[in-house]
């Protein structure tokens, strides 16, 4: 996965100053690089692949330096060929930046924001780019604060039951084919691809566009994913857990999430089941777990008869 530079300015509302032959290379790394060392001339540690970001206190420091020693180290930082420099809103861009831009054609932009948001919002914009990403073919909505992820095989009625929980309030953050990121270990983040963001494929129907039809309400960009629920036909011969008691766990990277598997068959409101399904996940994160307390009752009564 890469970025290219001009898209992380354009995204970011970024103004290019110098070296806009620069304007097509890539950024493979979300980390970002502050140059205060290299601005003494110590670039043991500088990283090329990595985004530089020069704030107030940064260049503050540098234009008290003589000026040959200027030269020299932010030439330095230009030889080393890092896809751009940024700098922060407030930074009074010393001349010899501009002159090293157009000479090594390497972009050099300006955030209007400080140095601490422009810094946070650039590596928030990278990992979100440069994250690995897993395609899983089901629906993604924000039941009640929780995000879960519906999955099972084609023509389980995933999309339908997606629509009826829309119709109920919820939101749709994507159909058929949900893109999931790992920001951290814990945190998986699920989204639509581009193309498919607002749309539904309902059997019978075909595409429709949930903000359309159901307002701008209906529909979310991304969402944290707490919850997959499996939507399965309805097999006699398997046994269901009945109390809840038997928690599955489900993986993506390096991350395990709670699973709920549903049978499907005649009569059953399967909207409501997985509306249901995610509230009780939801009381689980909370503390409470039904199931269990249950158990516990009946385990307490039980050693009550035998007294």
């Amino acid at each position: 996965m890469s970025v290219v530079v001009e898209t992380l300015a354009k995204d970011n509302n970024l103004e290019l100053l110098a070296g806009k032959a620069g304007l097509k290379a890539q950024i493979d790394e979300d980390e970002i690089s502050r140059p205060g060392l290299e601005f003494t001339g110590f670039f043991d540690f500088f990283d090329n692949k990595r985004l530089v970001l020069i704030g107030t206190k940064d260049a503050t420091f540098l234009n008290t330096l003589p000026e040959e020693t200027i030269r020299k180290n932010v030439e330095e930082i230009f030889k080393k060929n890092p896809p751009c420099l940024v700098f922060s809103g407030r930074v009074d861009v010393n001349p010899i930046f501009i002159e090293m831009a157009e000479k090594y054609k390497i972009a050099v932009l300006r955030c209007p924001l400080r140095t601490t948001q422009t810094s946070s919002k650039l590596y928030s914009y990278l990992q979100d780019k440069l994250a690995e990403r897993l395609s899983v073919h089901g629906t993604l909505l924000d039941i009640n604060g929780m995000g879960t992820l519906i999955i099972g095989k084609s023509g389980i009625g995933k999309s339908e039951t997606a629509l009826d929980l829309i119709k109920r309030g919820h939101q749709l953050i994507a159909d058929d084919l949900v893109e999931i990121i790992e920001k951290e270990p814990g945190n998986l983040i699920g989204t639509s691809p581009d193309i498919l963001k607002r749309y539904m494929e309902i059997r019978g129907i075909g595409i429709v566009d949930v903000v359309t039809m159901f307002g701008a309400s209906a529909y979310r960009q991304r969402k944290n994913i707490r919850l997959v629920v499996e939507l399965q036909a309805w097999d006699e011969d398997k046994y269901y857990d009945r109390l809840g008691l038997d928690e599955l766990k489900i993986k993506y990277f390096n991350t395990e999430i709670a699973k709920v598997i549903i049978p499907v068959l005649p009569g059953r409101t399967v909207s409501l089941l997985v509306e249901s399904a995610a509230m009780n996940e939801k009381l689980k994160l909370l503390g409470h777990n039904a199931a269990v307390e249950f158990v516990n009752k009946i385990d307490a009564a039980a050693s009550k008869g035998d007294k």
